[in-house]
């Protein structure tokens, strides 16, 4: 398997794997999930193999759906926390639950 490949299913994985923890309130498992993503995509980068190979365009081509949609869902669901904080703040921790588990 060309290196291309092998860090986009890295890359895929690690999507997956935000995926499956943004389900949950484990602030922390999301912490490692994104940096998980996020080291991903720079080894993706830095192969530079996705501008050239039509293996790895093609297999990129068909993951776009699925990395548009976490993007999508990080931002609801951080605007939802963010909104969640904010009744906090307005009415006092002893009025609602914490956003994130301790």
């Amino acid at each position: 398997m060309p290196l291309g490949l092998a860090a986009l299913d890295d890359l895929f994985e690690a999507f997956e794997d935000l995926r499956d923890v943004l389900d949950g309130t484990d602030a922390a498992a999301i912490e490692i999930a994104s940096n998980r993503v996020s080291r991903a995509a720079s080894s993706v980068r830095a192969i530079g193999a996705w501008r050239s190979d039509p293996a790895v365009v093609e297999r990129l081509s068909k993951m776009v759906p699925l990395l548009d949609s976490a993007r999508v869902r990080v931002k609801l669901l951080a605007d939802h926390a963010h909104q969640r904080l904010a009744i906090l703040a307005a009415h006092g921790a002893q009025a609602a639950p914490l956003t994130y588990g301790r």
